[in-house]
C-alpha cells in the first residue's frame, strides 16, 4: 500500500518511483493515462507527500462543468458580474490556497478558460469573473486528461503554450491491463473493503472466478474492478466469493470502439492535413524557427513520431516546392 494505492506490479512501482521524487517540489505534474485508472488516487499520494499536506487539496472534474460556469468556478466572480450571481463567490484556486488543486480532464477546457489558467501558470495571479483586481495563487496544480493533448494541440483546440506549462512533469498511469500482477491485490482489498460495509466476510474466491478476472481485459480498468467487485459482495450468499461471467461480457461495449473508431480516423485524418500543409509551407523542413514543428507548435521528435505512425512522406514536399521554382 502507497497511501490508498494497491500494487506490486512494475508498472506500478515505476509510477511510484516518480511519485516519490516529484511529491516534494512545487512543479505542476500532468497525469495521463486512460478512464479510471486511479489519476485521482495518484495525484492525492503527491499531494500528501508534499510540504502542502496540510493545506486543501481541491479536486475539479473539468469536463463535468458547463463551459459557461467553469471561470467562475475555478476563479469566482464578483456580485453582479453575470445573472444570478447575487453575491461574492471564491473560486476553487483561492480555496486551495497554500495547497493542491486536481484538475481533472483538464483537455476539456474551453479556450477562454485555458487562456486564465495559462496566466495562473505563468504569473502565479487571476481575476475573479466580473473583477479587475489581480489575485495572487499559492497554489501547486496537478493536472489529469485521457486525451492525447499533443493531438489536440495539433488540431488546434488545445494551446501549445498551455501543455508545455502543465507538461512540466509528465506521469503515464498504466492501464489495469498492464499490470494483471496487481489484480488478485485489487480484488482482495475491494472484497474486504465492501464486505465490510455488506456486514459479511469470505473466505475464499472461487479459483474459476479469479481464473476470469486475471484474463478479463478490463476497458473500464480499477473503476470497472471495482464495481464488479462491489456488485459481486452484495448478490454473493456464500462464503466462497465469485462473480457472474455475464458481468465481464465485452458484447454491451461493442458498439463503442466503433464510435470511438470512427472519431480517432478523423482525428488522424485532420491531423495529416493539418501536417501536410506545415510540411508543404516549410518545404519539408521539420525543424528549425521556420520547419514545420515549429509553425504546429509542437517539439521536432513529436512531429517526426507523427510523420511516421500517419505514414507521411515528407520529402515530396521539398520535390514539390522545387519542381514550382525551376
Amino acid at each position: 500500500m502507497f497511501e490508498e494505492i494497491v500494487g506490486t506490479s512494475s508498472a506500478l512501482k515505476a509510477v511510484l518511483s516518480l511519485v516519490s521524487k516529484v511529491a516534494p517540489m512545487d512543479s505542476t505534474v500532468l497525469l495521463t493515462g486512460e478512464t479510471g485508472t486511479g489519476k485521482e488516487l495518484i495525484a492525492r499520494a503527491i499531494h500528501k507527500r508534499s510540504r502542502r499536506s496540510s493545506r486543501p487539496f481541491v479536486g475539479v472534474n473539468c469536463a463535468a462543468i458547463p463551459a459557461s460556469l467553469i471561470g467562475s468556478e475555478l476563479f469566482g466572480h464578483e456580485k453582479g458580474a453575470f445573472t444570478g450571481a447575487s453575491k461574492r463567490r471564491l473560486g476553487r484556486f483561492e480555496v486551495a490556497e497554500e495547497g493542491t488543486i486536481f484538475l481533472d480532464e483538464v483537455g476539456e477546457l474551453p479556450a477562454e478558460t485555458q487562456i486564465a489558467l495559462l496566466r495562473v501558470l505563468q504569473e502565479r495571479e487571476f481575476e475573479r469573473v466580473g473583477g479587475n483586481q489581480p489575485i495572487r495563487a499559492n497554489v501547486r496544480v496537478i493536472a489529469a486528461t485521457n486525451r492525447d493533448l499533443e493531438a489536440a494541440v495539433a488540431a488546434g483546440t488545445f494551446r501549445c503554450d498551455l501543455f508545455y506549462r502543465l507538461n512540466v512533469f509528465p506521469i503515464e498511469i498504466p492501464p489495469l491491463r498492464e499490470r494483471r500482477e496487481d489484480i488478485p491485490l485489487l480484488v482482495e482489498y475491494f472484497i474486504g473493503h465492501f464486505a465490510r460495509k455488506a456486514g459479511k466476510s469470505f473466505r475464499r474466491i472461487n479459483k474459476k472466478t479469479m481464473a476470469l478476472l486475471l484474463s478479463y481485459p478490463w476497458p473500464g480498468n480499477i473503476r470497472e474492478l471495482q464495481n464488479v467487485v462491489e456488485r459481486s459482495v452484495i448478490v454473493c450468499e456464500t462464503e466462497n466469493f465469485s462473480v457472474d461471467e455475464s458481468w465481464l461480457s465485452q458484447r454491451p461495449l461493442a458498439s463503442e470502439p466503433s464510435g470511438h473508431l470512427k472519431l480517432t480516423h478523423k482525428l488522424a485524418a485532420h491531423e495529416k492535413e493539418m501536417i501536410e500543409a506545415a510540411l508543404c509551407k516549410s518545404e519539408g523542413r521539420v525543424s528549425g524557427p521556420s520547419g514545420a514543428a515549429t509553425k504546429l507548435g509542437i517539439s521536432r521528435s513529436t512531429l517526426e513520431s507523427k510523420i511516421r505512425s500517419l505514414k507521411i512522406n515528407k520529402y515530396r514536399f521539398k520535390t514539390a516546392r522545387a519542381s514550382k521554382h525551376s
